[in-house]
């Protein structure tokens, strides 16, 4: 069930209204079944993927709270196993077995196993990590054990975000399933507007860019125009953060009317001054886990320059392979740990204090970074390694081409081949998050209103009719 679509708002306004009918003790049974219901709606028969993983983490759970401490790490393997090799057969057999393929070819070996052909769970990535998650802390002593199942299985299926985050912690999340709730016009409020900003940024920028952006990277790429390709850029970059973004609004949103919070997955992270910035503000629960669970077990940034830089390396590279198997995914992530270890070097031989002689000012150094998450969202976006590296090429011979005058080319090439109204909505779109945070009510509630109102009438008058799906459901 997509955020965007009319099923979605008559699922959440009757769910809603039964939540707040229905008694505290029986609203983790609603929000459950609603959970099932949510996710059944995609594919019915993968739910029984999750009640598999799930019932193998809830006793998991327990065991480790009440086993000897001899016997924790044999069950904690258990339960990461299962958690990873569904999500390594699911999401990676047929990339492994493609590239085997290759290698046995390559030595002319015959290789006979056949791809598998099935649709990968949605959001199995997300839901498989917020799983780990609650043994792991289980496993550190950081959180009890759930003993109640549903509310366990809710922690795991909770529908706001299930299928594409935030990567929730138990000791985050659990606990608020049991605590009764009322309703509060404040949260109401909060919760409503950010549902309509997500809905903004989703229907009306991102699924309009959307078609460019189909259109710009699947055609033959050798007639694309270099002018074409650089606009593409920039649009991808755009749409990959409003939809995703878009959707984590939608979600801590519908989650905010019910009275539960949410973990915070986005900070402005096209406001970040340097690459390392930008991952503390772009999904901020993926990289928080891959902090927490892989970065510091490694051995974090207490074991010199060399294991720091290869720690940083390591965890890019595997959260490119997370997004997808594909080595363009790879490739991504590679590019992402190459670009923190130069600046970890930067740092730490060019002196802060010769950055003022050097003159770069702030808007400058956001400009650089997000060009350097740009060009890396090409690897992300296209649809195979020959295709990136011609787009690539493509940009780098438009700008250096040109030199002086590419900017006012790139200008008119914008103005010339994009709606005025979608640049403008692009436009408000960053004014607004820059000054207006959504998780507080700051105005007069008439101002609030006429804020949702006018939201409402964007989305209404601009939304694209053309019910696109979030970039991150096929991770």
């Amino acid at each position: 069930m997509l955020f965007n679509s009319f099923q979605f708002i008559l699922f959440y306004i009757i769910v809603l209204i039964l939540y707040y009918k229905v008694n505290h003790r029986f609203r983790w049974i609603l929000l459950l079944l609603s959970s099932c219901i949510f996710y059944m709606y995609f594919k019915a028969i993968y739910i029984l993927i999750l009640l598999f993983t799930i019932v193998i983490d809830y006793f998991a759970g327990i065991l480790l709270e009440t086993t000897s401490r001899k016997y924790k790490k044999i069950v904690l393997l258990i339960s990461l196993i299962a958690n990873i090799g569904i999500l390594v057969f699911y999401k990676y057999f047929n990339f492994f077995n493609e590239n085997l393929g290759y290698l046995f070819h390559y030595f002319k070996i015959d290789y006979s196993i056949s791809n598998l052909s099935f649709l990968l769970p949605i959001g199995l990535s997300f839901h498989t990590f917020q799983a780990m998650s609650y043994t792991i802390e289980i496993y550190r002593g950081k959180q009890k054990a759930e003993r109640h199942f549903g509310i366990y299985a809710l922690y795991v299926l909770f529908w706001p975000q299930l299928v594409a985050g935030p990567i929730e912690r138990p000791q985050n999340i659990l606990y608020q399933f049991h605590l009764p709730k009322f309703f509060q016009v404040s949260n109401f409020k909060i919760g409503i507007r950010m549902i309509l900003w997500g809905l903004f940024k989703k229907v009306v920028i991102a699924d309009s860019i959307a078609s460019i952006i189909r259109s710009n990277y699947n055609i033959d790429i050798v007639e694309t125009s270099e002018l074409t390709s650089v606009i593409s850029m920039y649009l991808f970059s755009i749409q990959i953060y409003c939809d995703f973004s878009g959707y984590s609004d939608i979600a801590l949103g519908s989650a905010k009317t019910m009275g539960f919070d949410l973990m915070k997955n986005f900070n402005n992270p096209y406001f970040s001054k340097n690459i390392s910035e930008f991952w503390r503000r772009w999904h901020i629960s993926l990289s928080t886990w891959f902090k927490d669970y892989l970065y510091i077990p490694l051995g974090g940034s207490k074991s010199g320059l060399f294991k720091l830089s290869r720690n940083l390396f390591i965890v890019f590279l595997v959260s490119g392979f997370w997004h997808g198997a594909s080595w363009n995914f790879i490739i991504w992530g590679a590019i992402h740990g190459m670009f923190q270890i130069i600046y970890l070097l930067f740092r730490r031989y060019i002196p802060s204090s010769k950055l003022t002689s050097y003159k770069l000012t702030s808007i400058f150094s956001v400009i650089f970074t997000f060009h350097l998450v740009s060009i890396a969202w090409i690897f992300f976006r296209a649809e195979n390694f020959d295709s990136s590296i011609t787009i690539l090429k493509s940009i780098l011979h438009f700008f250096f081409s040109n030199n002086l005058a590419s900017f006012p080319i790139l200008l008119d090439g914008i103005f010339t081949s994009l709606h005025p109204l979608l640049i403008v909505s692009i436009l408000f779109m960053f004014v607004y998050e820059y000054y207006v945070n959504l998780s507080v009510v700051q105005n007069s509630t008439l101002k609030l209103y006429i804020e949702m109102l006018f939201l409402t009438m964007l989305i209404v008058l601009m939304g694209t009719s053309i019910q696109e799906d979030f970039i991150y459901f096929q991770f």
